[in-house]
């Protein structure tokens, strides 16, 4: 039987006050389900289920990415009908993968059923991968030895730099990388004797 991933998309449809429409990342999607699709069965989720917004300037952006055109006309039914998170079982799946864009900065990030999954899932060896903003997932979760998931670990980002050049780092609820590297200070602190 072949492994089985869920990629989690976010439900969340407007960056902040800007009232400008978000939603996901096309080729964050469609490169990688291409790649895995014939060796693994993905299924996808998102924290509200069923249609999720593909960020409305993506379409014209990647009208050359051969891969990611074929996938919007061949893959609709991923994005119109995803499964509610809170109906995912964490012991169906061998890993979970956050594709997002900027917002899994409000609906993702430290949701109780992310941080739950997660957990599950690496507590029992399973993959625990994220793209881009899709790595608020990781921020505060901390597995059953108490010790946080991106202790030790490389950590990729959407990063500050990238937030202020698209002008969106007022937009957002926080920093992702600020967050993640004051979560890895305040862990070296801790750690660090007196």
């Amino acid at each position: 039987m072949a492994p089985k991933v869920l990629f989690v998309l976010s439900s969340h449809k407007v960056l902040g006050e800007t009232g400008r429409p978000t939603g996901w990342f096309l080729p964050e999607l469609a490169h990688p389900y291409h790649l895995l699709v014939p060796h693994v069965t993905i299924d996808v989720a998102s924290p509200a289920g069923g249609e999720v917004l593909l960020d409305p300037n993506n379409v014209e952006m990647f009208i050359t990415d051969d891969i990611a055109v074929k996938f919007l006309s061949e893959e609709q039914q991923l994005w119109k009908n995803t499964i509610k998170l809170e109906n995912v079982n964490a012991e169906d799946y061998d890993g979970i993968f956050f594709v997002c864009r900027h917002g899994a900065m409000f609906d993702i990030s430290c949701a109780p059923i992310v941080v739950s999954l997660i957990k599950s899932l690496a507590d029992a060896n399973k993959l625990v991968a994220a793209v881009c903003h899709g790595s608020a997932a990781l921020l505060d979760v901390k597995l059953s030895d108490r010790k946080l998931f991106v202790d030790g670990e490389p950590v990729t980002a959407f990063s500050n730099a990238e937030e202020d050049a698209m002008d969106l780092s007022g937009a957002m609820p926080f920093i992702l990388e600020t967050d993640l590297v004051k979560n890895a200070e305040s862990l070296v602190s801790k750690l660090t004797p007196p």
